[in-house]
């Protein structure tokens, strides 16, 4: 577990379970039984060390006549299961009314299908679990929420040509990706634009970068380098990275032009 306020939350459901199957007089072995779970399952949810899905809880309440009180904890459980950065992130853009995004290495994670997200995990250098690959994809994807929002934000994204190129997963996981891209383009709050390879003037040599219009005015920040994330809200850092994006969209090629270069990319991978 990577923050300790996920790592309270899980402990504090792991006890009240145990509380809970020692007053109903029931080894972990039996409960497992019960509820299609393996021993280990439950005492790694005991201990806190796993993070249990809502037909766990639900039907341990269940075998327990717990009375809702475990079911009662999926919410919690399900917050816990993201890293705190991405709750920290998600808060953020469940704020925002607008959105820019220049992604220079990947596609930006709100573009990104499960596939191409887990395999951008798995490749993480020191190696994920399995278990906490599934954490980031399952969290990842929560955040996509945000196209279907209403009102719907603005939400506009920059893609270097090099990321529609990238075979990150392999050939078919591109393909996907690229698809996915022209879907999310048909969304009138949404812009896709590419920044071809060839472009002699790039506001963008800086890195990534992302900007969040909150609903109160105020505009943030953020980055993502090797290690560590950082949110930006100094005014004077912030209005350097929108004149940056300001450029980087202007010297891309327009929404409409890029449509086309993905349909056109995608079928040379066809």
């Amino acid at each position: 577990m990577e923050d300790e306020e996920a790592a309270a939350v899980l402990r504090t459901v792991g006890r009240q379970i145990k509380m809970w199957r020692e007053a109903a007089g029931k080894k972990q072995a039996e409960l497992g039984a019960a509820i299609g779970y393996g021993e280990e399952m439950v005492s790694s949810v005991e201990r806190g060390r796993r993070i249990p899905k809502p037909d766990f809880l639900d039907k341990t309440d269940e075998v327990l006549g717990a009375g809702g009180k475990l079911s009662a904890m999926k919410e919690d459980v399900e917050k816990a299961r993201y890293p705190k950065k991405v709750r920290d992130l998600a808060k953020l853009e469940e704020e925002s009314v607008e959105l820019g995004a220049y992604g220079n290495h990947n596609m930006h994670g709100l573009l990104q299908t499960p596939d191409y997200a887990r395999a951008l995990f798995a490749m993480r250098a020191p190696a994920y679990s399995e278990d906490e690959i599934d954490r980031q994809v399952t969290a990842r994807m929560a955040r996509q929420v945000i196209f279907e929002r209403a009102p719907a934000p603005l939400l506009t994204f920059v893609q270097e040509e090099a990321t529609l190129r990238r075979p990150i997963g392999g050939r078919m996981v591109l393909r996907q990706q690229l698809e996915r891209l022209l879907e999310i383009s048909k969304l009138r709050h949404v812009a896709i634009q590419v920044m071809p390879t060839d472009r002699e003037e790039h506001a963008g040599m800086g890195g990534s970068l992302q900007l969040l219009k909150l609903r109160d005015g105020k505009t943030l920040g953020h980055s993502e380098a090797q290690l560590h994330s950082r949110l930006i809200s100094d005014p004077r850092d912030v209005q350097i990275l929108e004149m940056r994006y300001g450029m980087i969209r202007a010297q891309a090629l327009t929404p409409r032009e890029s449509l086309a270069f993905i349909e056109k990319v995608l079928g040379e991978e066809t």
